[in-house]
């Protein structure tokens, strides 16, 4: 029988207590049946893998696209879903707790909040701003009481701020502030992840496992507890569309076609029972 929304939140819980698990970013229904299928025990869509399927830029959706293509995943899979729910879709707290109460409707298990303002020439919120976001969005969640994990991401690396201690302060503070689980994106040196591990414990630390040096193994070694690989799949899969459609308007071939997968095995994957 499928699991029901509330076996998906006390599953994906579960899995952050003890050991590590992957949680692959699918973007679209089709990439995360298939992920399924691979025996991945959670989901996680991409903020930049679902825009690039729309035709548009990271970060430039709207939050009712997002929300309902959040809908559109729960539903289409029987283990749970986390959200990248960008910033909130609002600068100021009550907005972000708002937002927050929308996500949880969906059915999702978990949903992960940026301290990212939307303005690359001053990217992070104010401290005590940022902080105060992650209060609201923990505050939402339990207003519903749905067992949702709430994930508090710093981008300060994506942003070219590299200082470990203003990160590892940014993801303490938010784990003070109610974040069951922390985040960094664009950590990838081993010696800087364990330094972040030993910080926020008891409270697990999410990887973008999405660099080639950095296997399961390695990760699991230094005691993270979830790995997810952002849009790292669907650049994968744009890589592969990318130069086929460039080999045939530039040169008239398909060449590259020679090794793909077949159309019944593809159709034998979504096909009914």
């Amino acid at each position: 029988m499928p699991a029901t929304i509330a076996q998906k939140r006390a599953e994906f819980s579960r899995l952050h207590h003890a050991g590590c698990f992957v949680i692959p970013n699918p973007w679209d229904v089709g990439s995360a049946v298939y992920l399924q299928s691979l025996g991945f025990k959670a989901l996680a869509s991409s903020s930049a893998g679902f825009a690039w399927s729309q035709g548009r830029e990271d970060n430039t959706v709207t939050r009712d696209q997002v929300l309902a293509h959040l809908r559109a995943i729960v539903a289409a899979v029987d283990i749970p879903v986390n959200a990248d729910f960008e910033g909130g879709f609002a600068h100021d707290p009550a907005g972000v707790a708002v937002n927050v109460t929308l996500a949880v409707e969906t059915g999702v298990a978990g949903l992960s909040i940026e301290d990212y303002t939307g303005d690359n020439a001053n990217p992070l919120y104010e401290i005590k701003v940022a902080v105060e976001r992650i209060r609201a969005a923990r505050s939402a969640i339990d207003a519903t009481a749905a067992n949702v994990v709430l994930t508090a991401r710093s981008e300060s690396m994506l942003f070219g701020k590299t200082e470990l201690p203003p990160i590892i302060r940014r993801l303490q503070l938010f784990a003070e502030a109610g974040a069951d689980c922390l985040f960094a994106p664009g950590l990838r040196s081993l010696e800087d992840i364990r330094a972040v591990v030993s910080a926020v414990s008891p409270k697990p630390l999410n990887i973008m496992g999405a660099y080639p040096e950095l296997s399961v193994q390695n990760l699991a070694n230094l005691g993270v507890r979830r790995i997810s690989t952002g849009g790292a799949l669907a650049r994968s899969a744009w890589n592969g569309f990318m130069k086929t459609a460039t080999e045939l308007a530039e040169k008239g071939t398909l060449t590259s076609l020679a090794n793909v997968i077949p159309s019944p095995q593809i159709n034998k994957l979504f096909a009914k029972p």
